[in-house]
């Protein structure tokens, strides 16, 4: 992804990071700040699938989920706000889920992850609104990833599953990668000033219909 930006024109450089330790993330910081100065958008994107039964669920399941999917916002939330609170604007954009708002039976613990996500935005954004800081989440529904693309193809027709989960939205297909990152862009810029504290969802309307 770096290279494709670069090739484009932009300025960008990619650092390995794992979320799930803070000496990683303090490492990325620095990077960062070395090499663009003080930063003013952040996008909390990592996240894993964890998926279970709470019963089945072991301590190593949760603490993978928890620790990549809430402490790991946190840790690079962290890491860059003193930054934008010393330059007095900033925009973190956290993405959460569907999940954090409905419950599907054997995702355990994933949606108790995503909760967190979202009360986490609020308490960051309530917090630093003063400050010129704005903190707003993203809750995504079925998007067609390679993940989703790999769930398929579980199942004897493949196709089949696929146009299973296009027909459970009212636009009749799923979301796109590039649908989610618009709205990230949309958030994290000067077009969207008064918004803070929320979660839009992007889901196509599923999560409006009435189900029997």
């Amino acid at each position: 992804m770096a290279s494709e930006l670069t090739g484009a024109g932009a300025q960008a450089f990619f650092v390995q990071t794992d979320v799930a330790d803070p000496t990683s993330v303090e490492a990325m910081s620095k990077a960062v700040r070395a090499a663009f100065g003080s930063p003013d958008i952040l996008i909390n994107n990592a996240g894993v699938n964890v998926f279970g039964k709470p019963l089945d669920s072991t301590e190593k399941d949760w603490r993978r989920c928890m620790s990549v999917d809430v402490e790991g916002v946190w840790r690079c939330s962290r890491a860059l706000l003193p930054a934008m609170i010393e330059a007095g604007r900033g925009s973190i954009v956290n993405i959460a889920s569907t999940h954090a708002f409905q419950i599907i039976p054997g995702c355990f613990p994933y949606p108790i992850a995503k909760h967190a996500v979202v009360g986490l935005t609020r308490a960051l954004a309530i917090e630093y609104a003063a400050q010129g800081v704005r903190v707003n989440a993203i809750a995504p529904g079925y998007v067609e990833t390679p993940i989703a693309r790999d769930y398929w193809n579980t199942f004897p027709d493949p196709e089949a599953e696929r146009r299973r989960a296009y027909d459970l939205h009212p636009p009749k297909r799923i979301g796109r990668p590039e649908e989610v990152a618009w709205t990230a862009v949309f958030l994290a810029s000067d077009e969207a000033p008064f918004i803070n504290a929320a979660t839009i969802t992007i889901d196509g309307g599923r999560s409006a219909l009435y189900h029997e």
